[in-house]
């Protein structure tokens, strides 16, 4: 497995994310990593409101991007504030976006930017719970801590819609963001991860499949031996927290995914045409996108593409020249392929990371974590495009119009989805918990 080392400030790798991630927790890369579906995709939960979007596709940009280099340039800046990019013309008249967004910015009209959301938490542990739940922490954490005191956007939509039977409701690709869990609602909510490059020939989702060597009797009457044992007594308890039952969800879940055609089908890459494959880039992350269409094609009504790699504290300007432009070109790859396909008006495509960059450039040519000021792209999922939302002073310091929070943000997506954010959850205790302390979504989101 040829995994790119993405480093954060505080030294954490996404190798580091995949040890402490779902994958391994019951010591195998398939059993620790499946999640059971807790609904039919087509059974309504008390929660649950009229929807504009089936799907979402959640790219995090770990690592926090620069507002001035993506979305919010600031041309009439000094020099050491503005950069070395200039603004480009969007297909929206009026809208600019930076040098190195050339091909988003040819499908502004798709896209709705947010410019104002700010937070006052500068660190990567806090400020990726904050924008990855809706709920700030309730401790001081430190910079490169994986935290989870509230479930992810990921693990309550896998909780409250489910996905068709023999399809995980959530994945994550290739590592799960260090908030990206399930807490209170439990380890059968958490994603399923695909660390494997699906850029490579030999790409296959290691363990859907019966393995060599095992004949389909073989394979019967291991289940059968297996049946057995399951008829010991399991604590039923959700607040004792018995591992076993969670394990036998994560196995009865791995039947089905091992068994499943839709499945097979969502994983088999191998079979998109070249042209295609082309389109979205012959790259990890290229294929990676292309898996996500594929996966929300299937029935998955919530995929997150981790991309680390975007702490850039030294050296940003050339960082960007060789990172951006095949990202941002498999971003509007994807947006395009959607709407091609008559997917995108209920696919909702989200990119961010857990804040914007320092002002002024330092002394070793990067930017600094800064919570004041941040940008996320919005396409599909009844989304109306070629418009901002909010602004940042003349120099980008700090949201000053339409000032919006994580809150605002995570509320947005839950009601995109049909999903009520105002609701009450509960723990295995019995404590009560707000799933958002303000529900209040993005309402120019909102079409």
């Amino acid at each position: 497995m040829n995994l790119q080392h993405h480093r954060n400030c505080e030294g954490i790798t996404r190798r580091d994310g995949l040890k402490l991630g779902l994958h391994g927790l019951l010591a195998g890369g398939f059993a620790g990593a499946l999640r059971a579906t807790s609904a039919q995709a087509s059974e309504t939960s008390p929660g649950q409101l009229k929807k504009q979007a089936d799907a979402c596709i959640l790219i995090w940009m770990d690592g926090g991007p620069s507002h001035y280099e993506t979305f919010d340039p600031k041309p009439d800046a000094p020099i050491e504030i503005r950069g070395k990019y200039q603004p480009i013309a969007t297909q929206t008249p009026g809208v600019h976006f930076s040098e190195p967004m050339k091909r988003l910015a040819a499908i502004s009209d798709d896209l709705a930017i947010v410019r104002s959301i700010r937070h006052n938490q500068g660190n990567h542990g806090a400020g990726n719970h904050y924008m990855m739940t809706g709920a700030p922490t309730r401790i001081p954490v430190g910079c490169g801590a994986f935290v989870s005191f509230h479930p992810s956007l990921g693990s309550v939509v896998s909780e409250q819609i489910g996905a068709p039977d023999g399809i995980p409701p959530y994945f994550s690709i290739p590592s799960m963001s260090r908030s990206g869990g399930p807490n209170f609602l439990g380890a059968k909510h958490a994603p399923f991860v695909v660390p494997d490059n699906p850029n490579r020939s030999s790409f296959q989702v290691r363990d859907v499949t019966i393995p060599s060597g095992l004949t389909d009797q073989r394979f019967s009457t291991r289940q059968q031996i297996r049946s057995q044992i399951d008829q010991l007594r399991r604590i039923k308890d959700a607040a004792a927290g018995d591992p076993v039952v969670a394990a036998d969800e994560f196995f009865a879940q791995g039947m089905e995914l091992v068994s499943s055609p839709q499945s097979q089908a969502a994983f088999d890459i191998h079979s998109e045409p070249d042209k295609v494959r082309d389109a979205y880039g012959r790259n990890t992350f290229g294929q990676q996108a292309l898996l996500a269409r594929r996966l929300v094609s299937a029935g998955v009504p919530f995929v997150t593409l981790v991309q680390g790699g975007w702490d850039h504290h030294v050296d940003l300007f050339n960082a960007y020249d060789k990172k951006m432009p095949p990202f941002e070109a498999t971003i509007a790859a994807l947006i395009t392929d959607l709407k091609e396909r008559g997917m995108l008006e209920r696919t909702l495509v989200i990119a961010l990371g857990e804040f914007g960059r320092t002002p002024k450039i330092n002394e070793r040519g990067g930017r600094d974590h800064w919570a004041n000021a941040m940008s996320v792209m919005f396409a599909g999922g009844g989304t109306s495009g070629g418009q901002v939302i909010g602004a940042t002073d003349r120099h980008g310091y700090a949201a000053v119009e339409r000032v919006l929070s994580p809150e605002n943000f995570v509320s947005t997506v839950y009601r995109k989805l049909g999903i009520d954010p105002g609701q009450m959850l509960y723990s295995p205790e019995g404590r009560p918990v707000h799933l958002v302390s303000d529900a209040t979504p993005i309402s120019e989101l909102m079409s």
